[in-house]
C-alpha cells in the first residue's frame, strides 16, 4: 500500500473538498509522460492508481503475435494467454510493465505537473462553491498577513484574500480574529489557480448588512437605490418603499434605532445617512441636507453642476470634514456640487449690482412703475423711500441700494430685500 498517496487523497478530500477520483485522474494523466520515458520503446502506455491502496501500475498495450520481433510492442500468444486465456493472435492486450521503483522515480519527474493539475482541481472546487455566492456576506478567521497589509482569511475549505484596498484604513486586525466580509468575486490567478476576494469597503457590503437587518429590504418592500461611501467614515444611501404604508427610512432605522445601530457597530462606528429617494436631483439634495435649508439653488444641466447657497452657520456641516459630506452628496445626486456661504453670495451680488449701476445704459434711468414679483404696496413704499433720498424709482437707483437700506422700509424683511435686489439684477443680465 502506498501510504503517502492515500494520505494525500484523504487530505485533499477532507481539507480542500477535492474528490478522490479527480485527484487520481490528475495524477494518472501526469504520470503517463514519465512512464513513457521509463518504459523504453513502449507505445500506448497507461497508468492506473488504485483508489484504496494507492498502488501504481503501468500498462503497455501489446499486439499478440506468433513470433515476437519488437518485445516492447509485441507479445507471444502463450504469454498473452497467461493474462487472458481467451485471447487470440492479432488482438491487443494490456500488459503490466511497471518499472522497478517507478512510484518514487515517476513522482519526482511529474511533481510539477501534479501540482498544476491539483491546483486546477482546487480552483474548480473554489469556483463550484463560491462563484455563485458573489455579493453574499461570509465570515472567516484571519490567518496571516501577506504583502504588507493584505489579509489571508480562512473560510474553511479555502483561504480567501482581502486586499488592503478592500477594507477601511480605520480598521485594524489581529491574527485569529473573526471577520465578516462581502464575497466580492472569484478570479483566476497567474499560476492557474483561483482565489476568493473579500471586501469590507465596497458599498455593496453595507447593502447586504442592511438586507440582513431589515426584513422589508430583504423581501423587496424597501428598495435601496444608491449607496455612496467613504469607507470607515461615512455612508450615504437612498431608500424608497413599494408600499405606501411603509416608511422606508423608519424601517431601516428600526425601533429606537436598533437596526441601524447593529450595522454601525459592524462598521466600527462608521456614520450612516439614510435618505428618502427622489428622481429629481434637487429634491434629492434637499433630502440629503435636511434639516439644513438651502437658501439659493441653481442647476446647470449642460455641465451637470448644482450650485447652492446656505447660511454661514450651516456651511461647515454641508461641506463636512475635508469636504467629505459635499463629495458624497455630489456622488449621490450625480452632479458636481458647488457650495457658497450666504455672506459671500451677497457680497458677489452687491459687486455685480454696482458694476451694472456704473454702466452708461440710458434705460437704467427710465422710471419704474413696477418690479416683477413685488406687490404694488411694497413697490410704493420703495418709491417713497427713494424719493426721500432724492432719487427716482429707476433701475439704476435700485441697483445702488443695499439690502440694509431696504430693510428700513416698513414691511420689508432682509430676505425680501435680497429677493428684490436679486430680481432687479436678473432683469439686467
Amino acid at each position: 500500500m502506498n501510504k503517502d498517496l492515500i494520505a494525500i487523497f484523504e487530505y485533499l478530500e477532507r481539507e480542500k473538498g477535492i474528490k478522490r477520483e479527480v485527484v487520481i485522474s490528475a495524477i494518472e494523466e501526469s504520470l503517463q509522460a514519465a512512464a513513457r520515458k521509463s518504459v523504453s520503446g513502449a507505445s500506448n502506455v497507461t497508468v492506473t492508481i488504485h483508489p484504496k491502496t494507492g498502488n501504481i501500475e503501468v500498462y503497455c498495450e501489446k499486439e499478440i503475435v506468433e513470433d515476437v520481433e519488437v518485445a516492447s510492442q509485441e507479445i507471444s500468444l502463450e504469454a498473452a494467454r497467461e493474462i487472458d486465456p481467451d485471447c487470440e493472435i492479432g488482438q491487443f492486450i494490456d500488459v503490466v510493465v511497471t518499472p522497478k521503483d517507478f512510484g518514487r522515480i515517476a513522482a519526482q519527474k511529474a511533481r510539477q505537473i501534479i501540482t498544476q493539475k491539483l491546483r486546477g482541481a482546487e480552483r474548480d472546487v473554489i469556483y463550484e462553491e463560491y462563484r455563485h455566492r458573489a455579493n453574499e456576506l461570509i465570515s472567516g478567521t484571519i490567518k496571516r498577513f501577506v504583502k504588507g497589509s493584505n489579509l489571508i482569511i480562512d473560510l474553511g475549505k479555502v483561504e480567501a484574500i482581502m486586499p488592503t484596498r478592500e477594507y477601511p484604513k480605520t480598521e485594524k486586525y489581529q491574527v485569529g480574529e473573526k471577520v465578516l466580509a462581502l464575497l466580492l468575486e472569484v478570479k483566476d490567478t497567474e499560476n492557474g489557480g483561483a482565489e476568493v476576494i473579500l471586501s469590507r469597503s465596497h458599498p455593496e457590503f453595507v447593502r447586504q448588512l442592511l438586507i440582513q437587518e431589515v426584513p422589508e429590504a430583504s423581501d423587496g418592500t424597501i428598495i435601496i437605490d444608491k449607496i455612496v461611501r467613504d469607507a470607515g467614515y461615512r455612508t450615504k444611501l437612498t431608500v424608497r418603499s413599494t408600499d405606501p404604508k411603509v416608511d422606508p427610512v423608519g424601517a431601516c432605522v428600526g425601533m429606537r434605532g436598533n437596526r441601524v445601530k447593529n450595522i454601525v457597530r459592524e462598521l466600527h462606528n462608521e456614520k450612516i445617512d439614510i435618505i428618502p429617494y427622489s428622481a429629481d436631483p434637487i429634491e434629492l439634495l434637499q433630502n440629503a441636507l435636511s434639516p439644513i435649508e438651502i437658501r439659493k439653488i441653481s442647476l446647470n444641466e449642460d455641465d451637470k453642476v448644482i450650485s447652492i447657497v446656505v447660511d454661514d452657520d450651516d456651511f461647515a456641516a454641508v461641506i463636512g470634514k475635508k469636504g467629505m459630506n459635499a463629495r458624497l452628496n455630489s456622488r449621490l445626486i450625480g452632479y458636481e456640487l458647488e457650495v457658497q456661504r450666504m455672506t459671500d453670495y451677497n457680497r458677489t451680488m452687491a459687486i455685480q449690482r454696482h458694476e451694472l449701476a456704473s454702466t452708461d445704459d440710458p434705460t437704467l434711468d427710465e422710471p419704474l412703475t413696477a418690479i416683477e414679483g413685488v406687490n404694488s404696496l411694497i413697490f410704493d413704499h420703495i418709491s417713497e423711500h427713494l424719493q426721500m433720498k432724492g432719487y427716482e424709482a429707476t433701475l439704476r437707483s435700485l441697483l445702488k441700494t443695499t439690502p440694509e437700506e431696504l430693510v428700513t422700509i416698513p414691511g420689508i424683511s432682509l430676505e425680501l430685500a435680497n429677493k428684490i435686489l436679486e430680481q432687479i439684477r436678473k432683469q439686467r443680465i
